[in-house]
């Protein structure tokens, strides 16, 4: 409405009274708009993506398997040769300690030979019964037939 209304106007009883003035299109019409996307079709389909997207990862997929094998073929082959050396270390830790036991025992009658009754290699406490494995190395106890004080050059 391009009219002014004011209550109480004379001649005019109603809004319907109004002139009414619209406004038109232009003779001709207006130009048509253009609604469409009209996006030029450049680069791959996104299929075509997909199925790049779908070979690279089989792809990964395969190498990561390969590699996992290839892990797997390595560790057991180090715990094979670790298996393998462990009779030769377990020998090497038994010299050791009979040679430490044996060390042990010689200090022991040598501090102790001027005590009467004392027997080198005995336990002192009588509470467990087999072989307990040393808590010192400085201190062992010996643990086969060999390492007798008779066989160590003492009396018994």
């Amino acid at each position: 409405m391009t009219e002014t209304l004011r209550r109480g106007a004379p001649g005019m009883k109603s809004v319907h009274d109004m002139p009414v003035l619209q406004d038109g299109p232009p003779p001709g019409g207006f130009p048509g708009v253009r609604y469409g996307r009209r996006v030029p079709t450049s680069g791959p389909t996104g299929a075509a993506l997909f199925a790049v997207g779908a070979v690279l990862m089989g792809y990964g997929f395969y190498k990561v398997g390969q590699a996992n094998h290839h892990r797997r073929a390595v560790k057991a082959e180090k715990l094979a040769t670790r298996r393998a050396l462990v009779p030769l270390l377990q020998a090497e830790e038994d010299r050791r300690f009979v040679a430490g036991t044996m060390a042990a025992l010689r200090r022991e009658a040598e501090i102790m030979e001027g005590v009467p009754g004392w027997r080198v290699g005995q336990r002192v406490y009588s509470g467990r019964s087999g072989w307990v494995p040393p808590t010192k190395p400085e201190a062992p106890r010996p643990s086969c037939p060999e390492m007798t004080p008779k066989n160590l050059g003492e009396g018994a």
